[in-house]
């Protein structure tokens, strides 16, 4: 988001009800921020006079007209409006004919021209994992709003054949026939509806080894305990990839499913990012890069799935100890990028610093601490006592997560310390010069690691469970 709004700034948004808990601005900020774009992206929520009750189509019109008196330049639309909205937009992308919603209003003119960019989101998110939808066969579970839009990008994407997999076949039924009639000339059929006890009939008619998509469409997976529409290994065993749109949580029922089976997949957090990107292009008509994308997704994977903990500190500070017992209490993963490195690797710390001197180890370093700013969440990351001496890793360690700094004296690091063999900075040839090399290194780096830090924690005469509470009641207060 920018730093000041001014009367040129553009207001971009999104309407719905209720719309308290939305992603969007995740998304279209971090956009915004990005590209030093001079814009911001706000929520609205539309409601009628009852606070807790929807708009009628007046209120709606009254929304949609007002918006473009006060300049505002674009609009994501959310439920219950996707409808709504359609009769007071002064012309609708032709894809909206076809399926009777819109979720991006674009300024021009003559008023908001209507756009959905649902379809083509889950589209670009298969393309960019390399999936190919033109002349592949789809298995789609749940017969719901989810499973429609799924069926209208299959089928304009050039899917051959559908099978529409539900518990009642009759809404099964009733969606294939509609989607059919809407999508397929001559009476043309491609989507085929089954009852979940009739799979045995797609699993007579699919080939192991085909290109055969399956979308998981049902809401299955959002509460702890749900399980699979159809709990057929033989049936799942099928499938080329599989994509749930469910996209929190990470993991589903359906995503360990294919895992199980080897089958590469994804949940629905790229369609999400994906249909706000191409929003964001056409409100202000331009192309991203993979780069801004890229950081929009991590941004919003960390918003969605929670944000990591960086732990920074000189050698014995306690960062291993303290972090694993931290991820423990507080229900995250823990990474030691030391750790990390010398698995990656397949070689010791002393080895790599044997066979490529310091200078090979940073470089190392570097690029396993950009590996996990892009890949981590929910994580407690403890990093070796140098990575913070590069300004590129300070850069990169404060946009991993929430930096905190264990500090521990020079006479309590060399308690802690003396007698490790596994780390080779520390060689030296006595106690004294030891505690002579551990105070000039401490020196040199207090102030790299005080520059990265987002909190100092003072280690000495404290327990793990104390150092455990102090960090735990900052990285909440974060939050």
């Amino acid at each position: 988001m920018i730093q000041n709004i001014n009367g040129k700034t553009k207001v971009i948004g999104i309407i719905g009800h209720p719309i308290e808990h939305t992603l969007s601005p995740v998304i279209h900020n971090t956009i915004n921020k990005e590209t030093e774009c001079d814009a911001v992206y706000v929520p609205f929520h539309v409601y009628g006079e009852d606070e807790s009750a929807p708009a009628d189509t007046t209120d709606v019109e009254r929304v949609v007209r007002g918006a473009y008196k006060l300049n505002i330049q674009g609009f994501n639309v959310t439920v219950p409006y996707k409808s709504d909205v359609i009769p007071y937009l002064s012309d609708i992308d032709p894809l909206v004919e076809k399926i009777g919603a819109v979720n991006t209003l674009v300024r021009t003119n003559a008023g908001y021209k209507g756009y959905n960019t649902d379809m083509p989101g889950l589209y670009t998110a298969l393309q960019k994992r390399g999936v190919t939808v033109e002349g592949s066969t789809a298995v789609v579970l749940g017969a719901g709003g989810a499973a429609r839009a799924v069926l209208a990008m299959l089928i304009n994407y050039g899917t051959e054949k559908i099978y529409l997999v539900n518990r009642s076949y009759g809404k099964a039924e009733a969606l294939a026939d509609e989607m059919n009639g809407i999508f397929t000339a001559d009476n043309e059929k491609k989507i085929y509806p089954v009852s979940v006890d009739a799979v045995a009939e797609i699993k007579q008619s699919l080939k192991k080894g085909d290109n055969n998509l399956f979308f998981q469409c049902t809401s299955l997976g959002l509460k702890a305990g749900d399980g699979l529409l159809v709990d057929d290994d033989e049936l799942y065993s099928l499938a080329a990839y599989g994509f749930d749109l469910v996209y929190n949580p990470a993991e589903t029922p359906f995503t360990k499913k294919m895992d199980e089976l080897g089958i590469a997949n994804d949940n629905g957090l790229m369609m999400l990012l994906y249909q706000g990107i191409i929003a964001y292009e056409l409100w202000m008509d331009t192309k991203l890069s993979d780069a801004v994308i890229n950081r929009a997704r991590i941004n919003l994977c960390r918003a969605i799935y929670g944000d990591n903990i960086v732990l920074t500190g000189y050698m014995g500070a306690g960062k291993s100890t303290v972090g694993k017992s931290l991820a423990e209490t507080l229900g995250m993963d823990f990474i030691d990028t030391d750790e990390y490195i010398v698995e990656k690797e397949n070689m010791t710390i002393p080895e790599i610093f044997a066979e490529k001197g310091e200078s090979g180890f940073r470089d190392i370093e570097t690029e396993a601490v950009r590996y996990l700013r892009e890949n981590c969440y929910n994580t407690v990351i403890s990093t070796g006592g140098g990575a913070v001496l590069r300004d590129e890793n300070a850069m990169l360690l404060k946009e991993t997560g929430k930096v905190f700094y264990l500090y521990a004296t020079p006479e309590e690091t060399f308690n802690r310390v003396k007698g490790d063999t596994g780390r080779p900075l520390l060689d030296s040839e006595s106690e004294e010069k030891l505690k002579e090399k551990i105070v000039k290194m401490l020196e040199v780096r207090y102030h790299a690691y005080m520059r990265t830090a987002d909190h100092r924690i003072d280690t000495d005469g404290r327990t793990v469970d104390e150092l455990v509470d102090i960090i735990t009641h900052e990285a909440v207060n974060a939050r």
